[in-house]
């Protein structure tokens, strides 16, 4: 007797467990399949609201982070690594920067300047100010500093600026102008008479130029950083023109001024018209635009040279493999 009750109770409690999976079944039934996962995108965040403050605490945070950690006069370390920084356009790359060890960092930096100079030669030749002190084995250090301005810029938001496809979006604001005013003394900019044109003053101003038709000249002989040209090749994107149909000159009397430059002509999509250079345009002869166009020319020819030299070896060494290749048929 007692059997059979417990049976029965055996039996209930079974009754039970397989109507509750049958419910659990029927929920998993009625929920909505997964979603297969997605490839990565890339983290893309608005502009910011006011691009042009933005860029000037993205400045205040490097500079207060490479005079923390090294305090030297090296101007051209904090901006030759914010400069090489901005060609990234592929935001995701910021966490992988954070990995980085600070040894290497040179190596790092080197490769970037190198595919500029694939491109445009004539303007990284000009922003050498910018990286000849990777080359000169930096200290540890040294190199610690250049680390923390690295992940300074990276979490202060240097790339919500300038990791855009977009040339106009990567032209919204100048960063390099704020960190070179930034690390540079005061007395030193007062006997230079550095003081470099507001983003509102350049682009009021672009606004009332009166630019000429395609193929012509935007010349500016105190150019600075390149502020003016940044206000013009907006002024025309909106009104549906392209700057890579005019000719941009600009020069300064400042060489790290036009290294800069010549890194944002880079960046705003300027054209393949632009000649940027260091020259006094009072004392030097045609503002040294001659001299200019002779040494941007040699530089692309040299360029072209390597280039050559590159696809002959490439070339001669898949001819090499398949001479190997047929021999080895040949004797087996």
């Amino acid at each position: 007797m007692s059997s059979v009750v417990q049976f029965d109770l055996f039996g209930e409690v079974e009754e039970k467990l397989q109507e509750r999976t049958r419910r659990r079944e029927e929920e998993a039934a009625r929920r909505p399949e997964p979603r297969p996962a997605r490839s990565p995108r890339r983290r893309r965040r608005a502009l910011p609201s006011d691009p042009h403050r933005h860029a000037g605490s993205v400045a205040e945070s490097v500079i207060a982070a490479w005079f923390s950690h090294y305090g030297g006069s090296r101007m051209d370390v904090p901006l030759g690594t914010i400069a090489a920084l901005a060609f990234f356009r592929e935001p995701l790359v910021a966490d992988w920067l954070l990995t980085l060890e600070p040894a290497q960092l040179p190596q790092l930096l080197r490769e970037i300047w190198a595919a500029q100079w694939m491109t445009r030669p004539d303007l990284v030749e000009v922003a050498r100010p910018l990286h000849d002190w990777v080359e000169e084995d930096p200290d540890e250090h040294q190199l610690r500093a250049v680390q923390a301005v690295v992940h300074t810029a990276v979490h202060g938001g240097l790339f919500d600026l300038t990791a855009r496809d977009d040339p106009t979006e990567r032209s919204e604001a100048d960063v390099l102008s704020p960190l070179l005013t930034g690390l540079r003394h005061k007395s030193d900019k007062k006997w230079r008479g550095e003081y470099h044109t507001p983003s509102c003053v350049t682009d009021l101003m672009a606004e009332v130029l009166a630019v000429g038709d395609q193929g012509s000249t935007i010349r500016e002989p105190a150019l600075g950083t390149g502020g003016m040209f940044r206000s013009v090749a907006q002024t025309l994107r909106f009104r549906g023109l392209n700057p890579h149909d005019y000719t941009w000159l600009g020069n300064d009397i400042d060489r790290l001024a036009t290294a800069c430059a010549a890194v944002n002509a880079i960046l705003w999509d300027l054209g393949p018209k632009t000649v940027i250079w260091c020259a006094d345009t009072l004392a030097t002869k045609d503002a040294g635009l001659t001299e200019a166009l002779d040494q941007r020319a040699a530089v692309i020819k040299h360029r072209n040279a390597v280039v050559e030299q590159a696809l002959f070896e490439r070339r001669a060494h898949q001819l090499l493999q398949a001479l190997n290749q047929l021999t080895e048929g040949a004797a087996a």
